[in-house]
């Protein structure tokens, strides 16, 4: 539920700041408050999801999302109809400002919350069949997230602008509901004493020692950093140079999300068949082919190729990586070590969404408008590109070569 609530706020957040600003740093900014909290926050989320029941953790943290959206519904409503957006600047200041102060409150929430789910997890399954387990639920995320999300989210917009974040508010609170009917205790052995500085310091040690760990973390940091300059950018080049409407554009995504959905299903098979060095090596190196891809689709069925392509990959890559964090990682430090990992591998995505909207501005003007919309599809394709040669020799040496 909370992922298919994600999946119609991936189309309504950047959607919604389109319509008050064509000034695409200004747009990256909505996103950048979305992911900032994982460079401020993942650190205290690993702490705190050590000390309380990570079950308990979850469920207040969709209930706050759920607030925030809201509320976010609710100023939308009453601000509606917008001025038409202007090319510097925005249209409406306060209701921009709100909009953005209501993502850094989900995103906030996010990163409590999506840290004590993933410690959650070798809790309940074997840690044999965690390939598998990681990649059904990832697969079952995706059918929300990514497959029934953005056509709903783009269909709600097409009703009224607040709708999606209104139907978001009470889908997080059924969603806390849910959680709330959970049984058993899902917390850490507790300590006699706690100290903060001694918890964090013990997560760091042993990130620190685990080599393989470190270097999943960097690879998957600099992967993101890309990742996020690339979806960023692809809102304005489907409207631009595609001239999808939303519809189309949720569409695209949600077709894009079926390779997603089979990686996650296949995974273990893969892994099983080709082993874990292997194809963490081979599922990095495709993403540099389909960012190129992305720059190259001439319209929406081979967009939407590229994107089931690169999904595929990235989902693959997933089961391989989370489940050695949750395998080596002990549980009285999971959630310390999972944070600090995540603060790592996700706290550059404020990077890549700030570069995204500064490449395309500086390139546009000396490159046209269509060329430069592009640029960072192109930056994103010899980034990674580059990424996964230097990860090549390290990954195959560290990751075990057979499943098992």
């Amino acid at each position: 539920m909370t992922n298919l609530g994600d999946g119609v706020a991936t189309i309504a957040w950047a959607w919604t700041a389109s319509l008050l600003t064509r000034e695409p740093l200004l747009i990256a900014s909505i996103a950048i408050a979305l992911r900032l909290p994982w460079a401020l926050f993942a650190v205290p989320a690993g702490i705190i999801a050590d000390r309380v029941d990570r079950r308990s953790l979850i469920l207040w943290m969709d209930v706050l999302r759920g607030s925030a959206f809201g509320a976010a519904a609710m100023l939308l409503c009453l601000a509606a109809p917008f001025a038409a957006p202007p090319d510097a600047g925005v249209s409406s200041p306060i209701v921009f400002g709100f909009l953005a102060l209501s993502a850094l409150t989900v995103g906030t929430a996010e990163v409590f919350r999506d840290n004590a789910a993933q410690t959650m997890l070798p809790a309940l399954v074997p840690h044999d069949r965690l390939e598998s387990a990681n990649g059904k639920l990832w697969s079952a995320e995706l059918v929300g997230n990514a497959l029934l999300g953005p056509p709903l989210g783009a269909a709600l917009i097409a009703v009224a602008l607040s709708m999606p974040f209104a139907f978001n508010a009470g889908l997080y609170g059924l969603a806390a509901a849910t959680v709330a009917a959970i049984t058993g205790s899902y917390r850490a052995a507790m300590r006699d004493t706690r100290d903060w500085r001694r918890e964090l310091s013990e997560g760091f040690s042993f990130l620190q020692e685990a080599q393989l760990l470190r270097l999943l973390a960097w690879l998957t940091g600099a992967w993101n950093l890309f990742f996020q300059m690339v979806m960023i950018a692809l809102i304005l080049h489907v409207q631009d140079s595609l001239g999808l409407s939303p519809t189309s554009y949720g569409l695209v995504l949600a077709t894009g999300a079926i390779g997603g959905i089979v990686g996650g299903l296949v995974a273990d098979r893969i892994v099983r068949k080709l082993g874990p060095s292997a194809t963490a090596q081979w599922m990095l190196l495709a993403s540099a082919p389909a960012f190129a891809g992305i720059a190259l689709a001439p319209g929406p069925l081979s967009l939407a190729a590229v994107l089931a392509f690169f999904e595929f990959t990235g989902l693959v890559w997933n089961a391989v990586s989370v489940s050695t964090r949750q395998r080596t990682i002990p549980n009285d430090l999971l959630g310390r070590v999972n944070s600090i990992y995540r603060l790592v591998a996700w706290g550059m995505m404020p990077v890549g969404l700030l570069l995204s909207g500064l490449i395309v501005r500086l390139a546009d003007g000396p490159m046209p408008h269509q060329t430069a919309l592009k640029a960072p599809f192109w930056v994103a394709a010899i980034g990674v590109l580059l990424v996964a040669i230097y990860g090549w020799r390290p990954l195959g040496r560290l990751l075990p070569r057979s499943a098992g």
